[in-house]
């Protein structure tokens, strides 16, 4: 079953989360609004947002591949599937995305 996850559906995390599938929704979502560097001590950590000050149609093309690679390291019950960018209709001049998984059964 595919899900989409978006950084801003950190707005509902609850860190005790008992389901197997709101856990990696989530730690996906913390994937994506993390910028790589920004996390003392565990510096890999997140995504290299470099790809945001770019006009939309390069930014998507320079987005998939970090974007699949932070979910492949850091969430492995994970697997990427597809990825929208697209302007924030609540602030202008900024992009936000959503990304599509799927979550690996039985792991």
């Amino acid at each position: 079953m595919e899900y989409t996850v978006s950084a801003t559906d950190l707005a509902n995390i609850r860190l005790d989360e008992g389901d197997r599938v709101k856990e990696i929704l989530r730690n996906v979502a913390v994937i994506l609004a993390t910028p790589k560097g920004s996390v003392p001590m565990y510096r890999s950590f997140g995504l290299d947002m470099s790809f945001l000050d770019k006009p939309i149609n390069v930014a998507k093309n320079r987005a998939v591949i970090p974007v699949r690679e932070a979910i492949e390291e850091w969430e492995p019950r994970a697997v990427y599937k597809d990825m929208r960018l697209m302007p924030d209709p609540s602030n202008p001049g900024k992009l936000t995305f959503t990304v599509q998984i799927e979550i690996k059964e039985g792991e």
